[in-house]
């Protein structure tokens, strides 16, 4: 099938994404962050217990557990409301970053592969991430904390339009 110029109603454009990542990734990223915290806690834990001054070790635990408290509660919010994505029939666009924010767009005939992957904890959370590969040198465009169904259906759509669209995926 021959594409004309009349197959694109609008021109792809690098713009914010409309989708914002499942709300469980809120949950998500704050099991996955406190696996870190308690992994430092426990250290300072056997500093303290073993440490005949209780003084910097006991500084060092509170101050651990404060920051903690602060980045449990922050970060995964702050995270659902930067990292977005949208998939139309032309293009693949996606937004992630803390400060320095990043957008980025794939056009469909530049992809070269999709995947979906799931690990034990987001398959607890009935998550899975989706990842387009395409030639570009800032490397694949990943989308993290999706629906696992929502991930699915994404997954089926682009390769669905990559097959449709012509272009050298290079």
């Amino acid at each position: 099938m021959q594409h004309t110029s009349t197959d694109r109603t609008e021109p792809v454009t690098l713009r914010p994404p409309r989708n914002r990542v499942s709300r469980k990734a809120i949950w998500y990223w704050t099991v996955r962050a406190l696996g870190g915290w308690l992994i430092l806690a426990v250290i300072e834990v056997i500093w303290l217990v073993r440490s005949r001054a209780s003084g910097a070790p006991l500084a060092a635990l509170l101050v651990t557990a404060a920051l903690a408290v602060i980045h449990l509660v922050v970060m995964p919010r702050w995270r659902y409301r930067v990292h977005l994505w949208e998939a139309t029939p032309e293009a693949v666009y996606t937004q992630a970053g803390w400060f320095n924010q990043e957008r980025r767009i794939a056009p469909v005939s530049r992809i070269q592969t999709v995947d979906s992957e799931r690990g034990p904890l987001e398959q607890l959370f009935g998550l899975a991430n989706v990842t387009v590969t395409t030639a570009s040198a800032a490397g694949p465009l990943k989308i993290d904390g999706l629906d696992h169904a929502t991930a699915q259906r994404l997954v089926d759509e682009l390769t669905t339009n990559t097959q449709a669209t012509r272009g050298d995926a290079t």
